[in-house]
């Protein structure tokens, strides 16, 4: 596996960005005009919708911060790694994100899962 993409970095500085007029800024460097993100409670499509989603999560719970608790796996494109979003350092959410980039490293795609996965005999 080779180094993940800064466009990751970006991305992530979306979510912890304190200034609602900054959080653009951050996706305009790491998504592609397309990207798509779909986890259990959302789906967007494009940087504006998804600038929307991350603003409102901000307004939901202004101490909230994002984390990425794992390293980043990742193959042909497509990464996966584990996150946190914690308040008063407790954590209130957690789960992995499988992420794929276009060629020029940019995020095209966020298929986000809640909570840990399931064991092997609850399947």
């Amino acid at each position: 596996m080779r180094d993940a993409p800064e466009s990751f970095v970006h991305y992530l500085a979306a979510w912890n960005e304190r200034d609602p007029h900054r959080i653009r800024r951050h996706l305009d460097l790491s998504v592609t005009d397309d990207v798509l993100f779909v986890d259990p409670a959302n789906t967007t499509i494009g940087p504006d919708q998804l600038e929307s989603m991350i603003r409102e999560a901000r307004a939901a719970m202004p101490g909230a911060t994002y984390h990425r608790v794992t390293g980043i796996d990742g193959h042909n494109r497509r990464y996966r790694y584990c996150w946190e979003v914690r308040m008063d350092a407790r954590v209130i959410a957690a789960g992995m994100d499988v992420t794929t980039v276009n060629i020029s490293d940019r995020i095209e795609r966020i298929d986000g899962f809640f909570g840990d996965l399931p064991t092997a005999d609850a399947v």
